[in-house]
């Protein structure tokens, strides 16, 4: 860790300065432009399925297209690695170039690719390719923006300074479901469907031009040119980061101290509530964005309030406050989303009890984040109906090898074993089950979707909003926490490793685990202990073993 600043003066905070707020705001909008371009393909991964992977049935293209998603994910940590190692040894400005550059041209070819109906299989291919190339990007890019505006910044400002770019995640996404929503109004939804989607991703190149001549102007970081020209660098800053204890400890406590309980809280409080309303609640999609991008506005602005305060009252408290009243109010606060937002279903939930016997062994935990798993058992199938439906129910052991049963009211269906079928088979026994289940269901009140004249949205936009807020807490003041945990010649590839996969693995998976969680307990709450967990491991790790680091010298 850098050295303290125990009996070192430094002047007092000065007003921002023209180059710095330069720097700042090339900086953050570059990150918003890649952001923007990373959660597109998120937001539209059911329409690009039906064109790149049309030679299979739509639920199997749906996890096709969901697993090139999560690839972005996935290679995050190792574009963290390539490009940390780049920063720390040519500079932060080439190499934050270079990752937007990377990141624009993936999201442009995109716009352009044929489909799988032009041009076959090598359309899908080459969309994969795409989409890891956007992963690596973005794993080079939050760490050069952050470090390269932390070393702009005066002493006593830094959490000030970093925390415009801890908004550019929540803008980027902002960014694209306004984009996304605008063109769908503009051309119609079957357009939009047919070729409408491209154009949010060909938008992204004049978005390119903007931020990479912005960038341009810019000069290298001071902390980097001095490094250099007083020989300090690093010539080996991954071997260094990772294959020193010393160093390789911070990196862990900064990974499970710091990133992982973050990660989660950052995406329970903007993903996962998209997901919720939309897949739990069943909130009609354009509502649900709406709802989402409206507490976005408001709730935006925190981020600089709390990177500011952390300068005052220092990072750790805010951080570890936000890890904690996340825990704390997780439940409660999901809960009053339901009972605003579909007052139906929570009436349902109440009054029409739902219980699911099935032999314990063949059920299977539905952790699937890459597609590559099929839950055929006679269990997983009527788990999985349950909690796509938002069905709380009830879990009753049955004899061994016995086939999986379904109460719901005084009814009883006898689930099916699915492995060994034809898709075909599977496919008309699961609709055929599947309609029965529905038409049971509906009669004993739960509805198919939620009533938009029912749902209360400013409170929902409220409730949305304090997620929010702790989305901001925890987010706002880490980009100055984690540049004031290492040096300046290690300091690029250090601290971009534990954020990525933080956020990458912890976070990105976070809706694919609490689906899991959800199917196999029969509350649809449940999948919230995913994050509290984590969250709560990241509360007593950080409170034990990590200091505070804003009078840390990141000069020196």
């Amino acid at each position: 860790m850098s050295t303290a600043t125990a009996g070192k003066v430094h002047p007092a905070p000065r007003p921002m300065s023209k180059e710095e707020r330069k720097v700042i705001f090339a900086s953050s909008l570059g990150t918003v432009f890649e952001w923007y371009d990373f959660y597109l393909y998120g937001s539209l991964a059911a329409i690009i399925a039906s064109h790149f992977f049309s030679a299979v049935n739509p639920t199997a293209a749906f996890i096709f297209a969901l697993m090139a998603f999560a690839a972005g994910f996935a290679v995050r940590p190792f574009g963290a690695l390539v490009f940390g190692r780049l920063g720390d040894l040519v500079g932060r400005k080439y190499t934050f170039l270079i990752t937007i550059l990377l990141m624009g041209a993936s999201t442009f070819l995109v716009g352009i690719l044929p489909s799988y109906d032009s041009i076959g299989i090598t359309a899908p291919i080459i969309l994969i390719v795409l989409r890891l190339a956007q992963g690596l990007a973005l794993g080079g890019e939050y760490g050069g923006a952050a470090t390269y505006v932390a070393e702009h910044a005066p002493h006593g400002k830094r959490g000030a300074y970093t925390s415009w770019i801890q908004t550019t995640a929540t803008l980027g996404l902002f960014l694209s479901l306004l984009v996304i929503l605008g063109v769908r109004t503009a051309v119609g939804e079957d357009a939009f469907k047919a070729w409408g989607w491209r154009i949010p991703f060909l938008v992204s190149v004049v978005l390119l031009g903007v931020s990479v001549w912005i960038r341009l102007q810019l000069n290298e970081s001071p902390a980097f040119k001095r490094m250099k020209e007083e020989g300090k660098s690093s010539k080996a800053p991954i071997k260094e980061s990772f294959g020193q204890w010393s160093n390789l400890k911070i990196v862990l406590l900064a990974l499970f101290g710091l990133t992982a309980g973050q990660a989660v809280v950052w995406y329970t409080g903007q993903f996962y509530a998209l997901f919720f309303l939309t897949q739990t609640l069943k909130v009609d999609n354009n509502l649900a964005n709406i709802l989402i991008a409206v507490s976005l506005l408001i709730g935006t602005p925190f981020f600089v309030i709390f990177g500011t305060l952390s300068d005052k009252i220092g990072r750790k408290t805010i951080i570890m406050g936000g890890c904690l009243i996340a825990a704390l109010t997780y439940f409660p606060v999901f809960k009053a989303i339901t009972h605003y937002a579909n007052p139906a279903l929570e009436k349902a939930q109440a009054s029409a009890p739902v219980t699911v016997i099935a032999d314990p062994a063949k059920c299977s935990f539905q952790f699937n984040p890459v597609g590559t798993s099929a839950f055929t058992s006679s269990c997983d199938i009527v788990k999985s109906f349950m909690a796509r439906n938002a069905v709380n129910y009830k879990n009753e052991a049955a004899p061994a090898g016995s086939i999986a049963k379904v109460k719901i009211g005084d009814k009883e269906f006898t689930s099916f074993e699915g492995a060994g079928l034809s898709a075909a088979d599977f496919k008309a026994k699961s609709d055929a089950i599947g309609k029965e289940m529905t038409a049971a269901i509906r009669a004993a009140g739960y509805p198919a979707s939620a009533d938009s004249t029912k749902i209360n949205k400013p409170m929902v936009v409220a409730l949305l909003t304090f997620l929010v807020i702790l989305v901001c807490m925890v987010y706002g003041p880490i980009a100055a926490m984690l540049v004031e945990l290492f040096p300046t010649k290690i300091r690029y590839t250090s601290m971009s490793l534990p954020y990525h996969i933080g956020n990458g693995w912890f976070g990105g998976f976070l809706p694919t685990v609490s689906f899991a969680i959800v199917a196999a307990t029969g509350n649809i709450y449940d999948g919230l202990w995913y994050p509290i967990i984590i969250a709560v491991m990241t509360l007593v790790i950080g409170t034990l073993f990590i200091k505070d680091t804003r009078h840390v010298d990141i000069h020196d």
